[in-house]
């Protein structure tokens, strides 16, 4: 019996240590660390030039009703330009059955001017031979007159109103004469000025023809402008009359970041902070920065559940290498303390709404020790009371978590789990 007591034993001692060297092999442990401590906000951008020309489509498509047009061919994106160098081609197709359009209506206008003077000046040369006719009736009258000085009274009183009915007449004919000839010289200038209109229409829509063919206003580097969705504007895209932007050619000298913030992040930032930026493009190379503006309204952006705010950081360096397009880092130093005590935040557990605690290794116990968090960032979160620096806490969660007892912070003594 005593043997097999002591084999028991010896059973139990062993299966005891093992459990205990795999439960220690599976404890991540750190210690609490008093220091600089930086909040950080990290996000990824876009860089763009901060000031930049824009190469502009036809000025005059809204005067011609044309609302929109398609960029038939473009340059790559990325071809160092000179002014008055090639850059793009818009659709004409529109803008070209309204010159035919106005062709035509010049044509007409054109013809009918032409007929306006020639019947005018028919009507008008009639009124003039009629004029000619009763200014010789009259003179004919005045000769009967004249001549009938030796007739009877009665006579010589007809012969006189008949000389006075001449002259009435002629009278009467040249005041339609003056009125017919104003009215002939309103035809005709409204004739004309419809002709004109059309002519300056047509040459209008010729002169808007010429500039649908797109030249470098000054010398760079061709990028293509970007919808309100962040897609690029190539061959193919859409040019509208209100913003008659084709492409755009930036300032290499002066760069910025766009980038955006979650709406869960956005109060930490402001203006003045300092950035580090990394390119992608360039992993070697470091940037420095500092946020310029921080969006008041939060937007939806594409394949995102949750609003963002674009922030934009303008970048101190001025390099060669940047381009406008190129996927930047932007790591924004929202805070910096001096002597701070923080932890990893993977030891930072809830409990309920309002308490929070980590897993505090003391002795060969582990005790669930609320904890007053501050500000964190993406890896630390700063620790404002229950802990001390150089103490032990759990990065992985221990078996029979749910068994330990909470030490809340106004209270000395532990509360057992089940009194949530």
């Amino acid at each position: 019996m005593v043997i097999t007591g002591v084999f028991v034993a010896l059973i139990i001692f062993f299966i005891t240590k093992v459990n205990k060297g795999s439960s220690m092999e599976s404890e991540v442990l750190t210690q609490v660390k008093v220091g600089l401590f930086r909040s950080e906000v990290t996000a990824s951008g876009e860089l763009y030039a901060k000031n930049s020309v824009n190469i502009l489509g036809p000025d005059g498509m809204r005067q011609a009703n044309i609302w929109e047009t398609t960029i038939s061919h473009i340059i790559d994106e990325g071809t160092v330009v000179t002014k008055g160098d090639y850059v793009a081609r818009l659709d004409q197709s529109e803008l070209g059955q309204k010159i035919q359009q106005a062709s035509s209506d010049f044509t007409i206008s054109s013809s009918q001017y032409k007929e306006a003077k020639l019947d005018t000046a028919m009507e008008l040369r009639k009124a003039r031979e009629e004029m000619d006719n009763m200014l010789f009736e009259m003179e004919k009258q005045k000769l009967v007159l004249e001549n009938s000085q030796y007739e009877p009274p009665a006579t010589i009183k007809e012969k006189t109103m008949e000389l006075e009915r001449a002259q009435k007449r002629y009278d009467q004919a040249k005041e339609n004469y003056k009125l017919q000839l104003e009215k002939a010289k309103a035809k005709v200038a409204a004739s004309e000025a419809e002709m004109l209109e059309d002519k300056r229409r047509l040459d209008f829509l010729q002169e808007i023809s010429n500039q649908f063919v797109i030249t470098a206003p000054e010398a760079g580097m061709l990028i293509y402008r970007r919808d309100w969705r962040g897609n690029k504007i190539a061959q193919g895209g859409r040019v509208a009359s209100y913003d008659p932007i084709v492409a755009t050619l930036p300032d290499l000298t002066s760069m910025i970041s766009k980038t955006y913030i979650n709406e869960v992040d956005i109060n930490t930032v402001s203006a003045g902070q300092f950035v580090e930026i990394g390119l992608d493009a360039f992993p070697e190379k470091k940037l420095t920065g500092v946020v310029t503006s921080v969006a008041n309204m939060g937007q939806q952006r594409p394949n995102s559940d949750s609003k963002v705010f674009e922030v934009v950081v303008e970048i101190n360096e001025s390099d060669t290498t940047l381009r406008p397009g190129m996927s930047t880092s932007n790591k924004i130093i929202a805070k910096v303390v001096e002597q701070a005590m923080f932890v990893p935040v993977e030891a930072i557990h809830s409990q309920g709404d309002s308490i929070t605690y980590v897993l505090l290794k003391d002795g060969l116990s582990i005790v669930k020790q609320e904890v007053e968090l501050g500000i964190s960032n993406s890896d630390q979160v700063i620790i404002k009371s229950g802990l001390t620096e150089g103490q032990s806490v759990y990065l992985s969660d221990p078996s029979g978590i749910n068994d330990f007892s909470l030490k809340r912070l106004n209270n000395s003594q532990s509360i057992a789990q089940n009194n949530k």
